[in-house]
């Protein structure tokens, strides 16, 4: 499909069909064809811990995407968008990819947890059925593999996760195990996770088999109230701050882990919520120019005061990644809740999932 696909891409086509664009008409004949954008479709859904108590549901699926995926690094992630029912609007969300790296076109998988706050991912774990259509960005993130099969060190490997952190760094297990890593010339990998219980682990069946083979995979499972310590650390890798690791779970796993990795440039991390930056004291008030909605300044987030108001300001990964809910602040100054860096630019285009107003702030919204 390449000379047709440069075809529907090119401009004249796209002024031809404008305003809705080549691929509103492509989605009108079959949902997987596409000339620039991704979908795609749900081919199969596994309930991950079905036997799980007290714990959200998680599921992994199977997803064809059209031929316009690229494909993916082990450890990326990909923003998921789908029209829930009973809404007027597509919502979105980031997902990391848990299947081995990917080339264009190839199927992919997302192991989704169905948080009780997540509309999205709940809807995905409990409602979504093959047959279901995806819209996609590309894969993204830097939280990707340098080593494989095909370049061969001396390097040892160590993964830590916890949670649904397990996912992106699976996807780097599965990717250097299909690609042929063997543990041979001094080559390890340790894997450590830490999951609420045993009946909680995803991929128990998997990890075991992999523990169980003569591959250099050293596995180690933590359930319950074993937690994250350096001493344990330092037991099973004397040498680990020295060691290329990759590090993704909650906040308060990651931040021990930084603590013991202190500056080491060794360590690579992946928060599935950012940690919050203290946003000081609150001041002044938040106006929403658009609709006239205003209100004392809380201290939260510019997303979370709009929405305390009743509006609905379009949010995508609420993480401050995808940039869907970027907005224009007319006025005042803001403090990004990632970094804590303040800016007071006038007329400047700010993510209000992680925008706090310090004093007076009024937003075009």
């Amino acid at each position: 499909m390449g000379i047709a696909t440069t075809l529907l891409g090119s401009r004249a086509v796209a002024a031809l069909t404008a305003p809705h664009g080549v691929d509103r008409y492509l989605e009108m004949f079959n949902p997987m064809w596409a000339a620039t954008e991704v979908r795609a479709r749900v081919v199969d859904i596994h309930r991950e811990n079905p036997d799980a108590v007290g714990s959200a549901p998680v599921a992994t699926l199977t997803l064809q995407p059209t031929a316009t995926w690229r494909g993916h690094r082990a450890g990326q992630y990909v923003q998921v968008g789908v029209e829930l029912p009973g809404t007027a609007r597509r919502m979105t969300r980031c997902f990391s990819i848990s299947s081995a790296a990917s080339l264009p076109g190839e199927r992919f998988t997302l192991t989704i947890r169905a948080h009780d706050e997540g509309q999205v991912s709940r809807f995905l774990v409990n409602e979504a059925r093959p047959g279901q259509m995806l819209h996609l960005s590309q894969a993204e993130g830097d939280f990707t593999l340098h080593e494989s099969a095909a370049t061969p060190t001396n390097n040892r490997l160590l993964m830590i996760s916890g949670g649904s952190g397990i996912t992106p760094v699976m996807s780097q297990l599965r990717t250097l195990l299909r690609d042929g890593y063997d543990g041979h010339a001094g080559r390890k990998v340790t894997f450590l996770h830490f999951a609420r219980s045993t009946e909680d682990q995803i991929f128990a069946d998997e990890l075991a088999a992999i523990a169980a083979a003569d591959n250099g995979v050293d596995v180690h499972l933590r359930h319950g109230d074993q937690r994250f310590s350096e001493f344990e650390l330092r037991r099973l890798v004397p040498d680990f701050k020295d060691t290329d690791t990759w590090a993704c779970g909650p906040a308060g796993l990651i931040e021990l882990v930084r603590a013991a990795y202190a500056d080491s440039p060794r360590l690579r991390v992946e928060f599935f919520k950012p940690p919050a930056i203290a946003a000081g004291s609150a001041e002044g008030d938040v106006s929403f120019a658009r609709t006239g909605a205003s209100a004392e300044n809380s201290g939260a987030t510019l997303l979370e005061q709009a929405e305390a108001l009743g509006l609905r300001p379009e949010f995508g990964c609420r993480m401050g990644i995808c940039f869907t809910c970027t907005s224009r602040k007319t006025e005042g100054t803001v403090r990004n809740v990632l970094t804590g860096e303040e800016s007071s630019l006038p007329e400047e285009d700010i993510r209000i999932c992680v925008s706090a107003p310090v004093g007076d702030c009024v937003v075009d919204l």
